[in-house]
């Protein structure tokens, strides 16, 4: 269990805020994550490791010489923003262009892939390299699908030696695509972590029991089965991952046996005796292999197995030297540049914002709109937490109460600035997104902001306009997601209740107060049965579908929450201009 904490909501910021001070001679913080503390003498790649906290010594443990220039830094177990990518690849990158790589997860794929779009947009050169180690996960015909686990480590190994060594960008690409097209892990859960502040684990098992194909999000093993002696478990993670030996490999191995965060080193050396013998005897040769904490999951006790088929480019890249504050191989030489200039804080002046009366007024009823998102979903973040732990990582309560509680902050900011609707909503999705991270962060971020755009600051919205902006919405997190109905995520819950919403418009309903409300209410009626269906479906996308059978039976989460949200909503968004108060009124 982790005790040591002050506010939960803060336990990430914190702990890498004392991290960085701990290491200020290596790395020096930035907003979204850390980079190292020294440019580099000349320009070079950078290499942004970069997911969720709760994972030390990834991902900010890893900067450093012969291995990361900087790490981007989410929330625990939730994926950084898109502006916290940004501004940590604008940091480190020193004009040789930077490469992004990280698990294969969708939050990652969806806020470093923005990012990515913005970089490309400002002429600096970017690439992304997805880590997709995990055979647990998916099939050898769906490899792609596949989550990243421990084999993140190699892949940013050798990337990173590869950067340090002079490649530049499309040879580190290649490389690291290669070492994750080679690189296989499989893990064993024989406990759950717990969260800052939580009391209870995100999932248990049995005395005696091993959930086997664990993720390092705090998601639950695949199956759960016997513990067995070290022996019987050394042989059953070995043949795994041989069953996937890669076409034409080599005899030449890098491996990996990593604890998961309360797994002691005398227990990994115990079943290396098991592990490493068995390699071996398959005709192996290991080349400089580690056993250690490496790939984390707070306080969980587990262990997995990685292995990475070298040949004569990634064999001298895994054993080039690197020195980091949690990682050191050989004698790594600091060819330095200039130190890095600390941030300087800058109080840029407030936005000026230009928008009609009416537009105004109709933003108190947004500001209302959002301050009921907030209270209810505080209400069931618990809930809402268990229900995401059933098959993931426990998160979602969690990340909708950040998301909502920055939204509501600088909605409130932008309409004291004297803000429109559109705008006010625009903020707050902007917020959203940074704040809450992960998957359902950035889409219900840039779905608040499409909402925003569709209504715009010159008018109060109408019922066709109200309903232009829900279909503004749904398209902009369908066309992020690339989700459908059935496939167990919140659009399970979103396309019911934008269908029905404009159908009942598009039939006239709308010219009174009560029909307007009502036809809202209806159409959160079909999103809330549309959500509780969902626990019959077995999830399609996101981290829940390796557990897909686990999760028949719970309702998806994020279906579940954004029924909440559109239910609680609708008395404040569905006015009438004639009913509707001036602006600056209080709500």
């Amino acid at each position: 269990m982790t005790r040591i904490f002050n506010d939960p909501s803060d336990f990430a910021e914190e702990a890498l805020a004392g991290f960085c001070d701990v290491h200020a001679d290596l790395v020096r913080q930035v907003p979204g994550g850390a980079v190292r503390r020294h440019r580099p003498a000349k320009p070079k790649v950078a290499v942004l490791a970069g997911g969720g906290s709760g994972h030390y010594p990834a991902f900010a443990g890893l900067i450093g010489t012969g291995l990361a220039d900087g790490a981007v830094v989410g929330n625990i177990f939730t994926s950084p923003s898109a502006q916290q990518a940004y501004a940590v690849a604008k940091a480190a990158d020193s004009g040789a262009g930077v490469v992004f790589t990280y698990g294969n997860y969708a939050g990652d794929v969806l806020n470093f892939g923005m990012a990515s779009e913005r970089l490309a947009a400002e002429g600096i050169q970017v690439e992304n390299v997805l880590v997709t180690d995990d055979v647990a996960s998916a099939p050898p015909s769906e490899a792609e699908k596949r989550r990243g686990i421990a084999g993140d480590f190699t892949v940013f190994k050798i990337m990173g030696a590869a950067a340090e060594a002079g490649a530049g960008l499309a040879d580190v690409v290649r490389l690291g695509r290669k070492a994750n097209s080679l690189t296989r892990t499989i893990g064993s859960a024989f406990h759950g972590c717990t969260f800052p502040g939580a009391e209870a684990p995100l999932f248990t098992l049995k005395d005696r029991q091993m959930g086997l194909g664990l993720g390092i999000h705090g998601e639950p093993g695949l199956f759960d089965t016997e513990l067995p002696p070290a022996k019987e478990l050394g042989q059953e993670l070995v043949s795994r991952l041989l069953a996937e030996t890669p076409h034409g490999a080599g005899d030449r191995l890098a491996v990996i046996l990593n604890g998961l965060g309360s797994t002691k080193h005398e227990e990994l050396f115990v079943l290396w005796l098991t592990v490493a013998p068995l390699l071996r005897a398959a005709g192996y040769t290991l080349v400089m292999p580690e056993v250690g904490e490496l790939v984390t999951s707070l306080d969980m006790s587990g262990v997995s197995l990685t292995i990475t088929w070298l040949d004569d480019d990634l064999e001298p890249l895994w054993a080039a030297p690197a020195e980091t504050p949690a990682y050191r191989r050989g004698n790594a030489a600091l060819q330095l540049g200039d130190r890095m200039a600390e941030e300087t804080s800058d109080d840029a002046a407030p936005a000026a914002f230009e928008a009609t009366e009416d537009s105004r007024g109709y933003a108190a009823h947004c500001l209302a709109a959002l301050a009921a998102a907030r209270a209810s979903l505080h209400g069931a973040e618990a809930r809402l937490g268990d229900m995401d732990a059933v098959a993931g990582d426990g998160d979602h309560g969690r990340g909708m109460v950040r998301g909502i509680d920055a939204a509501v902050a600088a909605a409130e900011d932008a309409a004291a600035g004297g803000a429109g609707a559109g705008a006010v909503l625009a903020a707050a999705g902007d917020a959203w997104a940074d704040k809450a991270g992960g998957t359902s962060g950035v889409l219900w971020g840039a779905g608040l902001r499409s909402f925003g755009e569709a209504l715009g600051n010159q008018l109060a919205p109408g019922p066709s306009e109200l309903a232009a902006a829900v279909a503004a919405f749904a398209g902009r997190i369908t066309g992020l997601g690339k989700a459908d109905v059935g496939d167990k995520t919140m659009v399970d819950a979103l396309l019911p209740f934008t269908e029905t919403y404009s159908r009942l418009v598009a039939d006239g309903a709308g010219h009174t107060g009560a029909s307007l409300q009502a036809a809202w209410a209806e159409a959160a009626a079909a999103a809330t049965a549309a959500a509780e269906a969902t626990a019959s479906l077995r999830p399609l996308k996101g981290r829940a579908r390796p557990l897909a059978e686990k999760s028949v039976g719970t309702a998806d989460p994020g279906a579940t929450s954004l029924a909440m949200i559109f239910s609680v909503m609708g008395p404040h968004l569905a006015v009438p201009a004639a009913t509707r108060q001036p602006a600056g009124t209080p709500s």
